[in-house]
């Protein structure tokens, strides 16, 4: 595998930012790794971070770089600070940045596939909730999201979390997310009733976990709405010993070529 630091600059955002991508190598001699008979453009996975971490963070928590290899899949890991993935009421524009000018940059850079069916998104906490946002609002670029003990009832969140109250007011204003484009539960109801296509959806999340039960009301909210849904559970907290292994369950799922052979 080959291993980039990515440091540009973003119009969106109007500062340079970073990124941290893996890509496919067909190398054959390196001890204990897997390589890849796949050539670009390749499919690709933006793996997404949660709100006390950055692009690094996939890479120095967990061995995705050898869970990959093998797969001909690249790995975009960007960098979006404490955003929610969201055009913020008095921050940055990091939703209209990672939906819209990161893939364009991404594959400009590198040698990643356009295609619809070669294009996912996967995220744990903050970056599952910015996850399954980008599948819900943007289904004809993804087809396939996976959320990882992902904060999916934002909403409940903005209402009862008293410590991130002030936090949660700067990222989405005075009136909070509820019945807004931010606002999941109200995509749900949404997917399918404009012609668009329909994504695929993994969600994960331990038993002990402070989101377990923001999960099983999403859960519940995708099964009602008929959605195509993977739910896994079982013992596990926020922390990442629990991400490293599901981690690896979700590239398993992953709609991908070589896991069909």
């Amino acid at each position: 595998m080959a291993l980039f630091q990515c440091r540009f600059f973003s119009e969106t955002l109007g500062l340079s930012t970073s990124m941290t991508v893996i890509l496919p190598e067909p190398a054959t001699k390196q001890i204990g790794m897997s390589a890849s008979a796949v050539s670009g453009p390749y499919p690709t996975l933006y793996l997404l971070h949660g709100m006390s971490d950055d692009d690094s963070i996939w890479l120095r928590r967990t061995s995705i770089e050898r869970y990959v290899s093998g797969l001909g899949l690249a790995v975009v890991m960007p960098q979006v600070d404490l955003s929610f993935y969201t055009d913020m009421a008095q921050g940055n524009r990091y939703w209209t940045f990672v939906s819209e000018e990161l893939p364009h940059l991404c594959r400009s850079f590198f040698p990643l596939s356009d295609k619809r069916e070669d294009t996912f998104v996967a995220g744990l906490s903050m970056g599952g909730y910015g996850a399954f946002k980008l599948a819900l609002r943007k289904p004809e670029v993804f087809c396939a999201a996976a959320s990882l003990s992902g904060a999916l009832n934002i909403t409940n969140s903005y209402q009862s979390s008293l410590e991130f109250t002030p936090l949660f007011r700067y990222i989405f204003g005075e009136t909070g997310p509820e019945n807004t484009e931010n606002d999941l539960l109200k995509l749900l109801k949404q997917v399918g009733q404009d012609g668009k296509p329909v994504p695929k959806l993994y969600q994960c999340c331990g038993t002990e976990d402070f989101l377990y039960e923001d999960n099983q009301v999403f859960r519940e909210a995708c099964t009602t709405a008929g959605l195509p849904l993977t739910y896994e559970e079982g013992p596990g907290t926020h922390e990442w010993g629990y991400w490293d292994a599901k981690i690896q369950d979700v590239l398993k799922w992953l709609p991908l070529s070589s896991n069909n052979k």
